[in-house]
């Protein structure tokens, strides 16, 4: 049974078409209805599957987990964000379990992959290390890439550097609280530093922090109280339980403040919408929260305005990680973009 048919009910009722017209149709809603709160019930980071390795072509290795479903016509690959990794996705991961193939991996110096050069440590590697995941393991089919933060930026950036996969292998994107360019990279790192190092500082200051990173993170360390609290006001936009502040602020702690300064650069100079057309050859979902202080609405906005056809949820209310904050509305959402990219496939 196709993907297309298992979220039908979903795609139905956001077009405002009854769904309980026939027994066939009722018991694929339920399925969708059965689905929600996937995941509360697990702990934060405990969802697994076997890993494997796939190598960049800098010779970065990258840890790779794969959640296989044998009757999915289609791959999700999952790109996680900034000072993250792959267990952000907890949610998404949890709530498509057995419904569609789900690749998840953890960004070179993030979580369980190798370090990254310096040198290497840009948005447009990123976009490579994408294209090495799809080659190894998602050698064939029909894919589609969702990206956060960025997440998104890497699909961006590997729209730039191979434009005829979308459309091809590609058949759907979903962009997730992202942008193309005009990032404030500063903002980014308030939920990251110790008290009294967040707004104002530079790329130079960034630089300097970087030659005594251990000490910068021996400070994070005694300050994890108050960075706690500044992760609860800048992640997200309205109260959440404590343990999902915890758990993203202990994916922050646990990257290292060198990782940190030397993607800092790339983040400031990213400039690629001029490679967004690329995008709109197939369907995409652009999601964000807007009380977002990190890659706020406007920048949405602008990527739904700039990519023909593209669909835009705004999440009232919502903050960065709006894939936790409001997991219901983003998988909601999701589904939506997995109907429009199964019908793609079919129609081939």
């Amino acid at each position: 049974m196709s993907i297309k048919r298992r979220i039908l009910g979903a795609v139905a009722s956001a077009a405002g078409v009854a769904v309980a017209g026939t027994a066939v149709e009722v018991a694929r809603r339920r399925r969708v209805i059965a689905r929600r709160g996937a995941g509360d019930g697990t702990h934060f980071g405990s969802l697994r599957s076997r890993p494997t390795t796939v190598v960049a072509d800098d010779g970065v290795p990258l840890h790779v987990e794969v959640d296989e479903c044998e009757d999915s016509p289609l791959t999700v690959v999952f790109v996680h964000g900034y000072a993250l990794t792959l267990d952000c996705w907890h949610f998404q991961r949890a709530g498509y379990r057995g419904l569609v193939r789900t690749v998840f991996y953890d960004q070179r110096s993030h979580g369980r992959s190798g370090r990254s050069s310096k040198s290497h440590a840009t948005i447009d590697q990123l976009g490579h290390d994408l294209r090495q995941v799809l080659d190894h393991v998602v050698p064939d089919g029909p894919v589609v890439l969702v990206g956060h933060s960025m997440g998104g930026m890497s699909i961006i950036a590997l729209a730039e550097q191979a434009p005829e996969v979308f459309g091809d292998r590609i058949v759907g994107v979903g962009l997730i609280s992202t942008t193309a360019g005009g990032l404030d990279p500063h903002r980014a790192l308030i939920p990251l530093m110790p008290s009294g190092l967040g707004g104002t500082m530079g790329l130079r200051t960034v630089a300097t922090l970087a030659r005594g990173h251990w000490a910068v993170d021996g400070v994070r360390r005694l300050t994890r109280p108050f960075a706690t609290v500044v992760t609860d006001q800048f992640a997200f936009g309205d109260d959440v339980p404590s343990s999902y502040v915890d758990f993203v602020d202990d994916m922050l702690a646990k990257t290292p403040f060198e990782v940190i300064a030397e993607f800092f650069p790339s983040l400031g100079a990213l400039d690629k919408f001029h490679t967004l057309s690329a995008l709109g050859r197939v369907p995409v979902s652009v999601v964000c929260g807007t009380a977002d202080k990190l890659t706020s609405i406007g920048h949405s906005r602008k990527l739904q305005a700039r990519i023909p056809g593209a669909r835009l949820l705004e999440c009232e209310g919502a903050g960065h990680m709006v894939i936790l904050e409001r997991h219901e509305q983003v998988n909601a959402e999701l589904d939506q973009l997995l109907a429009a990219a199964g019908e793609r496939v079919d129609e081939r």
